[in-house]
């Protein structure tokens, strides 16, 4: 007869079926160089803090065998207080992890910061002074994604594809509210937010197809705010780009992008043929509509104007000061001095 105990377990074996997920877990093998090196650091991380935690259950156990209440031979030290080899231990190890650790996060935070441009393609692999990084702007919405792909001229609304060994630099922004950009096989993931632009530089590896999504709660859509994300090799990718030129959809100008704008659940993959230059910039502007002004705009003229003030509340003196230079004189030194002829 099995065990109540087994059988409990056995009934627990469908439900981690469907909690293990994927085949394959992407976070730990992903096929880009930026998110492979974060997979790498993820395992230092832990292997680190196992140094540590494999040691305490192990005591646990050696501990509760060893002091059970049926060994006789066990030491019955009562009045034992202090020990200072074990205190060094104690205190020591965890400290030396600690210091490790922060070693490893300084440098790995500055290596992977998202904003350094990639200095190689992969390990070993540096990247060819020749190389050019394709840019991608792209722009959370509700709830979909835009890419602006501004040197081929095109857009495509979630569906991303990249080239393969070939340097990529994100812009992302978003047109409500924050949201977050997340490609598992390419790198960590950014934040994106209305009238701000945050950048990534990442490189793909190898082809593949897979899927990024919002990563940050961003209302009823959110769910399915994913997008197919495509590897392909350069010359696949310059073939996409032609098709989507011939045959894709009407140009994404302003008015059609007010219309792509409006809240949606479940878009589906849209390819427009061309799209406006500025159109990215006056989204990131917050301007698209007629008559909006754009924030940069703003901004320069709020500066202006206060320049302006500047200049003015010290017009007066800087003028007094010319006249006074030009009959001669020489500013007074204390206030009861007259202005003195040269």
């Amino acid at each position: 007869m099995i065990p109540k105990t087994l059988r409990r377990g056995m009934c627990l074996t469908p439900l981690l079926a469907l909690l293990s997920g994927c085949s394959k877990l992407v976070v730990m093998n992903p096929s880009g160089d930026i998110a492979k090196q974060q997979a790498e650091l993820i395992i230092i991380s832990v292997v680190l803090m196992l140094l540590i935690i494999v040691p305490v259950f192990v005591l646990i156990i050696w501990f509760a065998r060893k002091y059970r209440a049926s060994n006789t031979e066990a030491a019955y030290e009562p009045d034992w207080d202090h020990s200072t080899k074990l205190e060094l231990v104690i205190w020591g190890a965890p400290l030396l992890i600690v210091i490790v650790l922060g070693l490893v996060t300084w440098i790995s935070t500055h290596k992977l910061d998202p904003y350094r441009p990639l200095d190689r393609l992969a390990e070993g692999r540096p990247i060819p002074s020749s190389a050019k990084p394709l840019v991608v702007e792209a722009v959370a919405m509700d709830w979909k994604w835009l890419f602006i792909y501004p040197e081929q001229g095109i857009a495509t609304v979630n569906e991303l594809v990249v080239p393969v060994d070939v340097p990529l630099r994100f812009k992302v922004s978003a047109t409500s509210v924050m949201n977050a950009f997340y490609v598992p096989e390419l790198a960590g993931m950014v934040y994106g937010m209305p009238g701000m632009e945050i950048t990534l530089n990442a490189v793909q590896n190898r082809p593949v197809q897979s899927v990024g999504f919002s990563s940050n709660y961003s209302g009823a859509g959110y769910s399915d705010m994913r997008f197919s994300y495509v590897g392909v090799p350069t010359g696949d990718f310059d073939a996409w780009v032609q098709k989507i030129k011939t045959g894709g959809e009407a140009k994404l100008d302003r008015a059609n992008y007010l219309t792509l704008e409006k809240p949606s659940i479940k878009e589906p993959v849209h390819r427009y043929a061309a799209v406006d230059e500025d159109l990215y910039h006056r989204i990131l502007n917050r301007c698209v509509a007629d008559g909006d002004v754009c924030q940069d705009k703003m901004m320069n003229d709020d500066a202006k104007k206060a320049r302006d003030m500047r200049l003015a509340r010290y017009a007066p003196q800087q003028a007094a000061a010319t006249r006074l230079a030009q009959a001669g004189g020489e500013v007074c030194t204390t206030p009861n001095d007259p202005v003195k002829k040269k």
